[in-house]
């Protein structure tokens, strides 16, 4: 790589996630590769905006693949109507979810959470949107629900008809499951069977027990430690349900309890494929097609600290580059605890944007000329150790 940087002849690819709250990996990636262009003008450059299956994925899978954006007016986690989006991607055939747009816990003031009644029946009307506009392939990302159903409401909404002991329809919420007699999937719409959902989860809970969806998450979502047994004991009905009349086994599958259950009722009702987000992500936008003869790849996120090891998109963007032996450095709007245990998982170099002391709204509103600054000067320092180490 000596030789490369000081002639020019150098082939670098960018992989940052968005800046939440700041700038969109896109942008990130422009403002990234200005830094490089500064430096090596004549730079082969690709930029490959990346994501980790939670907060902004929607908008990098879009944007990057030329899609866009559209809305729905949905079925609420309470029951309420409200307009969600969702993503087309430029693919034709792939259809971006975020379920916390359509069922979400942002979307339920502190005060109302009810994991008893909230239902993911919006997600199930935004599938069938999808559908209905010529979509196969799904990825939907399944973080941050209000819900504790088991993926019933999704299910209702796409046509299975979830019954009590007098063959009435079930209503909404995770407690009705205790009241399932049986599971009438004739009228599940057959475009389902049709099509591919890969569902992007990053926890490995299964659907009951002490690590189930409802001991471990029912209580941010408003349960109470009665409420959790009740939940807890309807999902296991639930599951015993399906098994009979699907013949699903999702009760101990890892990730099953992700999302209130929703992990084990994608498997069940879509025979979704349960996939770490952030391999769905590289997959999808063909990371690995751009990385042989790579000299460098540069990646990013807004913060970069202890979590980012698990499997946050730079750690998955540098796994990656290193098999291929390439050298990677990531650039943060901050560092936090523990930033430096990402040198274990591949990242040889961190340095944030960050070159003063200034407020997040400041960093924010700079964040574009900060990263091509942050850029520059890691490109420098490499340009200092070629003159210094001659390697």
């Amino acid at each position: 790589m000596a030789g490369a940087i000081m002639s020019g002849v150098m082939k670098i690819v960018i992989a940052p996630q968005a800046f939440k709250g700041s700038i969109s990996a896109l942008d990130v990636a422009r403002a990234m590769r200005e830094g490089v262009l500064r430096i090596v003008p004549d730079a082969v450059v690709e930029m490959v905006p990346v994501a980790d299956g939670g907060d902004g994925t929607l908008e990098t899978l879009v944007e990057g693949s030329g899609g866009e954006i559209r809305s729905i007016e949905v079925t609420g986690p309470l029951g309420e109507q409200r307009s969600a989006e969702w993503g087309a991607m430029g693919d034709g055939r792939t259809a971006v979810i975020e379920m916390a747009r359509t069922s979400g816990l942002a979307l339920v003031p502190l005060d109302k959470r009810d994991p008893m009644s909230a239902t993911t029946y919006g997600l199930g009307q935004t599938i069938r949107k999808a559908l209905d506009d010529g979509f196969r392939r799904f990825i939907i990302g399944i973080g941050g629900s209000a819900t504790n159903d088991g993926g019933a409401g999704m299910a209702q909404a796409l046509g299975v008809r979830l019954l009590d002991e007098h063959d009435d329809p079930l209503p909404h919420g995770g407690a009705a499951l205790a009241n399932l007699h049986s599971i009438d999937m004739s009228g599940l719409d057959g475009r389902v069977r049709e099509s591919e959902f890969l569902v992007a989860c990053d926890v490995n809970n299964p659907l009951t027990g002490p690590t189930g969806a409802s001991a471990i998450y029912g209580p941010q979502k408003g349960a109470t430690p009665e409420m959790i047994e009740e939940l807890d004991a309807a999902l296991a009905h639930f599951a015993r349900i399906v098994k009979r009349d699907i013949g699903a086994d999702i009760e101990n599958v890892p990730g099953s309890g992700a999302a209130g259950g929703l992990g084990g009722g994608l498997i069940a009702f879509a025979k979704g494929e349960l996939r770490a987000g952030v391999d769905i992500v590289l997959d999808t936008v063909g990371l690995d097609d751009y990385l042989p003869g790579s000299d460098l790849v540069i990646t990013g996120e807004g913060a970069i600290d202890h979590s980012t090891i698990y499997n946050k998109s730079p750690v998955g963007v540098a796994g990656r580059a290193s098999k291929l032996g390439i050298p990677v450095i990531a650039i943060a709007g901050s560092l936090g605890g523990g930033f430096r245990d990402v040198h274990e998982h591949a990242i040889d170099a961190v340095t944030s944007i960050v070159t003063s002391p200034m407020t997040l709204d400041e960093a924010s509103e700079g964040a574009a000329e900060l990263l091509a600054t942050a850029v520059e000067e890691a490109l420098r320092l490499m340009q200092v150790g070629v003159r210094v180490f001659g390697v």
